[in-house]
C-alpha cells in the first residue's frame, strides 16, 4: 500500500463513513483492505472467523438484493445469509448449488438485470418488518448503549436510566449494554445487542472537540453512499430523535448522518447513534447538568420511539405529543 497524505486519509474516512480523525487506525486499516476488491477479484464464500469482507462482497449482496434475493443488510460481510441468498441465485439460474461465488456465479450475474421494482428489496422488507410490529410498546425490545469515556459517562447513564424507567412504564422490555461502573468493548455491545434480539438500539454518547465553539446534537444511522444503501428504518428513527430534541430543547441542530461504524454496521436491529452536545462547550454542558434538561432529552427520546412505531394517519406533529398523551391513548397495551 502507497503512503497515504493527511488529506488522503481524512478523504479517504469522509467517503468511507468513518470517523474523520487522519489517522491509520484499525477502522481506518480495514477499509482500506476492503476497499481493494472489485467483484470477480476472487472467489467469495462462507468462511470460518473471520468472514470474508471487501468492497466485492458489499458489490454481491448490492446486486443480489436488487434482483430480490434476500441477503439481509448490504454490509459488506459474507455470512450465512448471503451464503442463502447465493444459494437462491445459483437455483434460479442452473448454475452448482454450492453457495460460493465463483466464476460461473459471477457471469451469470453480470449478465442479468434487476427484476424488483417498487424500492430497494431490503428496504421494502426492513420496512414491513418494522410496520407489522405494531404502534405498542409493550412487545418491543429496546436497548440502550450509554458510552463509557470518562468525560460523558455519568451524563449518557443518567440519561440512559430515565429513557429506562419512561420505557418501562410503558410496558416495553429494556436492556442497558452497561451497568455505573463496568465498560465493555464495542464488540460485546454489538453481541449483546444482537443476542437480545433487539428492536431498536440507541446509543447515547457526548461529543467532543478541540474548538470549543463546536456545540450541538446530531444522529447517526447505518449508510454507505458509496454503496447506494442505508437502513430506512435507523434514518426514520434518527431524524424523529433528532427533530424531536431539536423542537423541545435549545440544542444547536447538528443534522442527521450515514455513517458505516461498526455499532451501526453490525447491529442487526435498526441503530442509532446520538451525540447530546459536547463536552468541551461550557454551555452544552450547562444543559446537560440539569436534571429537567435531561428529564427533556428522556421525553423526546420515549416521542420519537413511539412515532417510529405509529401508522402515519395516526401520528401527530414534532414536539407536541407527551408521555401522558401515549398512556391517555393506551397505545402502551
Amino acid at each position: 500500500m502507497k503512503e497515504m497524505s493527511l488529506d488522503e486519509i481524512r478523504s479517504f474516512q469522509q467517503a468511507r463513513g468513518l470517523h474523520v480523525t487522519g489517522e491509520l487506525n484499525p477502522e481506518t486499516l480495514r477499509a482500506i483492505e476492503e476497499s481493494r476488491w472489485k467483484l470477480g477479484d476472487r472467489s467469495l464464500y462462507l468462511q470460518n472467523s473471520p468472514l470474508m469482507h471487501g468492497d466485492d462482497v458489499a458489490a454481491l449482496q448490492s446486486r443480489l438484493t436488487e434482483m430480490g434475493f434476500n441477503c439481509g443488510r448490504v454490509d459488506g460481510i459474507f455470512g450465512e445469509i448471503t451464503e442463502s441468498a447465493v444459494k437462491d441465485f445459483q437455483k434460479s439460474v442452473g448454475v452448482k448449488v454450492d453457495g460460493k461465488c465463483g466464476p460461473a456465479t459471477i457471469i451469470a450475474l453480470l449478465r442479468l438485470t434487476k427484476i424488483v421494482s417498487g424500492g430497494t428489496p431490503s428496504a421494502l422488507r426492513e420496512s414491513a418488518v418494522q410496520k407489522n410490529r405494531g404502534p405498542a410498546l409493550a412487545n418491543k425490545v429496546i436497548v440502550i448503549d450509554p458510552s463509557s469515556e470518562e468525560y460523558e459517562r455519568e451524563i449518557v447513564y443518567d440519561i440512559a436510566q430515565r429513557i429506562e424507567g419512561r420505557l418501562l412504564a410503558l410496558g416495553a422490555s429494556v436492556f442497558l449494554t452497561r451497568g455505573a461502573q463496568n465498560n465493555p468493548s464495542e464488540s460485546e455491545r454489538i453481541s449483546f445487542t444482537n443476542e437480545s434480539g433487539a428492536d431498536l438500539l440507541i446509543s447515547l454518547h457526548v461529543d467532543h472537540h478541540k474548538n470549543a465553539s463546536a456545540r450541538g446534537v446530531a444522529t447517526f444511522f447505518y449508510g454507505s453512499d458509496q454503496h447506494g444503501v442505508h437502513s430506512i428504518v435507523g434514518e426514520r428513527f434518527a431524524s424523529l430523535v433528532q427533530r424531536e430534541i431539536c423542537a423541545r430543547t435549545d440544542f444547536l441542530n447538528c443534522r442527521t448522518h450515514a455513517k458505516t461504524w461498526d455499532s451501526l454496521r453490525l447491529t442487526k436491529a435498526p441503530a442509532v447513534r446520538v451525540d447530546l452536545g459536547y463536552a468541551t462547550n461550557a454551555s452544552d454542558i450547562e444543559r446537560l447538568a440539569r436534571p429537567d434538561f435531561r428529564d427533556t432529552l428522556a421525553e423526546s427520546f420515549i416521542i420519537a420511539i413511539q412515532r417510529l412505531y405509529l401508522a402515519a394517519e395516526d401520528d401527530a406533529k414534532t414536539g407536541t405529543l407527551r408521555i401522558s398523551d401515549l398512556r391517555n391513548a393506551g397505545i402502551r397495551r
